[in-house]
């Protein structure tokens, strides 16, 4: 049963493209790379990701830098992309937010504390 995640803009991979000002080859590598998670949704089955998963830095908008690492340590905690994403908006007790308001607030390691607790 597919869970609906509130509160998110979901961008096709060709509107991610258009937001991040680059060309969909280099936001498929990001893809690759683990650097963001995209969902398959709607009726098409394409390819969505949150924009909340995107921060401004340098005047350009790209991936959270530690998401790389903590959508790594998701999967090797036996979670599939879709559930990463949906616990990445969960609120969660132990960090007081949502895991990803807590990764763009800088709590990288209190993050993957949590995550290495999920894993056992």
């Amino acid at each position: 049963m597919e869970k609906e995640i509130t509160n998110v803009t979901w961008l096709s991979l060709p509107e991610l493209a258009e937001y991040l000002e680059t060309d969909l080859r280099t936001v498929r590598s990001q893809l690759r790379d683990a650097r963001f998670l995209a969902v398959r949704r709607g009726d098409n089955n394409a390819l969505y990701a949150d924009a909340g998963q995107f921060v401004m830095k340098d005047g350009k908008r790209v991936p959270l830098p530690s998401l790389r690492g903590t959508i790594i340590s998701l999967r090797d905690a036996g979670y599939s992309d879709d559930e990463a994403q949906e616990w990445l908006r969960r609120f969660d007790a132990e960090l007081r937010d949502t895991p990803l308001s807590a990764l763009i607030a800088g709590h990288t390691h209190a993050v993957r504390r949590v995550i290495a607790g999920l894993a056992f």
